[in-house]
């Protein structure tokens, strides 16, 4: 199993971020940031590894009828995004910025680690005559409810940009609100002593006490000024003691439902692409539906639809089980 993703033919952005994520996700590597496994130049298309429990953004919205994320889980998903800037940051001999760092862009696999994804507008830093890292564009370029204020109003991509939208991400986690809102709700809950008011319910009971350490992180990560927000560096000890404070076992109830919810690819006939009725197992092993696979050989082919090889035979025999455990399935899920 592996994801897709088909660039735009039509978009003037297209080649240009097929050739930035392919640049960037080609040299390094990283738990935390998605694996690119190949590219077809022609389509404009990239191979990544298959996260079957999507995306952040999915998975707060409960998208699907999955159950909400626990304060354990977000608080480990803090951890493993703040770990991947870190790791993006000290890259050598440029550091690069995500420069689209969200829920959206924040992909989960079946154990609920984090890994970043969607590199297509990212850049390497360049050292500037102020013995600063850079880049400066005319057309900054993001989502507005998480990018960088001084990179839109001045086109300065900086390390700091990054940090802007991990802030608003973290303040996300811990209340479940709007990115266009939540800072300035988390201001006035920390002013007005009333935090507890806004904080998710649905993550089941935050220790108070981690709450307002991450509430006052994330506010502090999302300053205006870009001068004012923190070195992730220096906050990498807290965020590592909140994530080993919280339990690092994803519960299993989520897994199961989730697991359950995601229809196994063998259910589906590779011929039709459908949900097999009638599986039938061929000569080279495959299983496919009756029709499918009938059809195939009486079109005259003697050789394997999935292998192209010669079949040593041209008898079928039902797959029984395969049946009976698609009807469960289908059961449970109608």
């Amino acid at each position: 199993m592996v994801a897709i993703k088909m660039l735009h033919p039509q978009s003037l952005q297209g080649r240009p971020e097929f050739e930035q994520e392919v640049t960037i996700l080609s040299k390094v590597r990283h738990p935390n940031l998605v694996t690119l496994i190949g590219t077809c130049s022609e389509k404009s298309a990239l191979i990544y590894e298959y996260l079957p429990i999507g995306s952040l953004e999915d998975r707060l919205a409960c998208r699907g009828g999955t159950p909400p994320l626990t304060w354990k889980m977000r608080t480990r998903i803090i951890g493993d995004i703040c770990r991947a800037l870190l790791f993006l940051q000290s890259n050598n001999p440029n550091p690069i910025v995500h420069g689209d760092l969200k829920p959206a862009n924040i992909l989960l696999d079946a154990n609920l680690v984090s890994k970043i994804s969607d590199f297509g507008i990212s850049r390497p830093l360049i050292e500037t005559n102020t013995n600063t890292l850079k880049y400066y564009t005319e057309n900054p370029r993001g989502t507005f409810a998480y990018i960088d204020p001084e990179f839109l109003s001045r086109g300065e991509l900086t390390v700091k940009s990054d940090v802007y939208s991990f802030g608003v991400i973290i303040l996300q986690l811990l209340t479940g609100k709007s990115p266009s809102i939540v800072v300035a709700d988390v201001e006035d809950a920390v002013k007005t002593s009333s935090l507890h008011l806004i904080i998710d319910k649905s993550a089941g009971e935050w220790p108070f006490v981690q709450a307002k350490q991450l509430a006052n992180l994330g506010l502090r990560c999302a300053q205006i000024r870009r001068r004012k927000r923190p070195d992730l560096q220096s906050e990498w000890k807290l965020v590592e003691f909140l994530t080993n404070a919280a339990s690092l076992s994803v519960s299993p109830s989520f897994k199961t439902l989730l697991d359950e919810k995601i229809m196994p690819s063998y259910f589906m006939c590779p011929i039709f692409q459908e949900v097999m009725a009638d599986p039938h197992v061929a000569a080279d092993g495959y299983t496919h539906e009756a029709a499918a696979i009938k059809g195939w050989l009486d079109s005259g082919h003697n050789t394997s639809p999935m292998t192209n090889l010669p079949l040593l035979h041209r008898e079928l025999a039902p797959n029984y089980a395969l049946c009976s455990a698609i009807q469960e399935w289908l059961l449970k899920h109608p």
